[in-house]
């Protein structure tokens, strides 16, 4: 009898051990810093675990820094200084580093010009098919440009001094347009448009505005869609595919305008990503090494292709 009491007293005591072990596993497990029932490997601060209909996904703000740190790290040895800017039309919303400084737009600033003009003939106050006969002191004889060769007297309708200023970013036909929208109206509009730190005359920009024009004349919001279609296009048949489009797959539509000065190569556009359009722009100042930034800006957008295309 009192071999099976001792028997019986040591399979208690395991009993209310195991009992035990399993209360403190079970309030660990609900207790877990996380709130989620689980214990996280990772620390909160590295990554946020978000459950959503039993899944999980990354936080969205850890990835966008993450990113941003890559960019900032490929830019380390260079000189000068730059804009990133990025903005995702899928869940409308930017992120970006220095988007809100001001560069020289350089070329870029024709976005402006070609919005101005499509809104002017939308209104019905110009018409695209109109004549236009270049005279000699609207030649302007430096840059980008195939109308500068051609000389005085040749003649284009509106609607192609405006493909030409966009696909061969021509200087001439800027100049042209801009003297017939007048560039009073065209600030008007970007003003009106909410455009606060565009400068016309002084040829004056940031990452964020022309995010915001880029933006509108995708959406359709400048003009009716055949014409909004009109001006995709003469952006995706730009002459200069060495930046943005560069290492990108040759399937993915870009509809951007490159801009270049001394000291200033900039590339901004939409990606025209299925199922998840974004825009990046790059707007750099004070550069020394073209061909490097160049390759510098395509590595750049390889980088956000590859965020977005997961």
């Amino acid at each position: 009898m009192i071999i099976r009491k001792k028997q019986l007293t040591a399979k208690m005591a395991l009993a209310i051990g195991v009992l035990i072990l399993l209360f403190l596993l079970i309030r660990t497990f609900v207790n877990s810093d996380d709130g989620n029932g689980f214990i996280s490997p990772l620390p909160d601060e590295i990554i946020k675990v978000i459950t959503s209909n039993g899944k999980s996904k990354i936080d969205p703000a850890a990835n966008q820094a993450q990113l941003l740190e890559q960019i900032k790290k490929s830019f380390e040895t260079e000189k000068g200084s730059y804009s990133i800017y990025i903005y995702d039309l899928k869940s409308d919303s930017g992120f970006g580093l220095n988007e809100s400084a001001i560069f020289t737009a350089a070329s870029v600033n024709k976005i402006y010009i070609l919005a101005a003009l499509y809104h002017q003939a939308d209104q019905g106050k110009l018409d695209l098919d109109e004549d236009i006969t270049i005279q000699s002191k609207d030649i302007q004889d430096y840059g980008t440009g195939v109308i500068r060769y051609q000389g005085a007297g040749t003649v284009y309708s509106l609607k192609t001094l405006a493909q030409l200023m966009i696909e061969k970013s021509d200087n001439t036909a800027a100049f042209v347009l801009t003297n017939i929208i007048g560039a009073n109206t065209i600030q008007q509009l970007v003003n009106d448009w909410g455009f606060i730190q565009t400068d016309i005359d002084n040829n004056k920009s940031s990452n964020k505005d022309v995010a915001g024009m880029f933006l509108k004349i995708y959406r359709g919001e400048v003009t009716d869609q055949a014409h909004t279609q009109e001006m995709i296009g003469f952006m995706d048949d730009s002459d200069f595919e060495n930046r943005l489009p560069k290492d990108l797959p040759k399937n993915i539509n870009v509809y951007h305008k490159i801009g270049s000065e001394v000291g200033v190569i900039h590339d901004a556009g939409i990606v025209d990503l299925p199922e998840h359009p974004y825009y990046i722009g790059v707007l750099t100042n004070d550069i020394s090494d073209i061909e490097g930034t160049e390759n510098k800006i395509s590595e750049i957008s390889k980088m956000v292709f590859d965020y977005f295309n997961k």
